[in-house]
This record gives C-alpha cells, structure tokens and sequence, in this order.
C-alpha cells in the first residue's frame, strides 16, 4: 500500500498483519480522492476506523492540516504510530481506543472536523448511527465531506443536512459520499 498523491506521493505505507483489516485497495484510493480533491483545502480530517491510516494520511498528503486516526486493536494502533513517524507527519494524532470512546473524547475535546473518512466493519451497520451523533454533537464543520464505504444494501438516506456528492458502487459494496450544510 502507498500515498497515492500530494505531499508524500509514493511513499510506501505499512499494513496491519491481519485478516480482521481491510484495507482501502490503490485504485479505490485514489478514485475516491480524485472525486473529493477539490473539497481537501485544510481542516481537520477524522478517520475513525483506521486500520493502517492510510485514507487519513492520503488526506494529509492531498491538503488536510490536521488528522485524527482511531483503531482500538494495537496492531493497528501500532501500524499508524509507524506510518506517521515514518512520514515524519507532525499534526497527526493517533487514537488507541473504541469508535465510541473516540467519539466521545473528540466531542470533550471540541474539535470540529471537515472531512470524515467511515470504513467500519461491514458487519457493525454504525454509519448512520456516528454520522448522526456528529451532526448533534456539532463536531461536524460547514462543509464538512463524509465518506462511508458499507454494503451496498446498506445504502444511507440522510436528512436535508446532508447532499449526496457521489454514489459508487463496487460489487457488494457502495461508497456514499455527502456535504454536510449547516444552513439550508
């Protein structure tokens, strides 16, 4: 796996050793960030399921200021660490901890976010569910970007709030991604 684009173009990234990870395929990678490189000019991107940290450091690479990258195995946890040392990233805030524990360290902490990368386990249906408590919890930015990537009959209708950039769907799995606004 490797940066795909932007600063750190190339550089190769480490993968978590097991079969509980899925990592973001290259090609994958960079059709979805080809779809939302207009959106990265600065902010605070949260990945909430990294894995590896791959999608969140693409972020960085491509515009991003700021990254907060969650997993609560140590592998993983450990994996990141590496990949931002590695890439010397210094703005890069790696979370050992539950998808829920982060959420809820993030919202005491008061941080707002403009990107949001959602790549759970497909068996967890959580998506709509965190996008939700964000939104509720003002954590989320005026034109902030959500990606979520889940089964395709998991598809996500969302309020008002929430436009539908794009749709694409790879085989049994659907990538949505939205624009929260704040204002209507």
């Amino acid at each position: 796996m490797r940066v795909i684009s932007g600063k750190y173009k190339s550089r190769r990234l480490k993968t978590v050793p097991s079969q509980k990870t899925r990592p973001t395929t290259d090609k994958n990678k960079e059709n979805l960030f080809n779809i939302i490189q207009r959106y990265l000019n600065g902010g605070t991107v949260l990945d909430l399921f990294g894995g590896s940290g791959g999608l969140g450091i693409e972020a960085i690479s491509r515009g991003m200021d700021t990254l907060y990258v969650c997993d609560k195995s140590y592998q993983a946890y450990k994996v990141i660490k590496e990949n931002i040392e590695a890439l010397h990233i210094l703005n890069a805030y790696p979370l050992k901890m539950d998808y829920r524990k982060a959420l809820s360290y993030l919202k005491e902490q008061e941080i707002k976010f403009d990107l949001i990368l959602l790549d759970p386990p497909y068996s967890m249906k959580i998506n709509k569910d965190i996008i939700l408590f964000m939104q509720e919890a003002g954590m989320l930015n005026d034109k902030c970007i959500i990606v979520t990537e889940d089964l395709y009959e998991e598809k996500m209708i969302l309020d008002k709030h929430f436009h539908t950039i794009k749709e694409i769907v790879y085989g049994i799995t659907m990538l949505q991604i939205f624009e929260y606004r704040e204002e209507l």
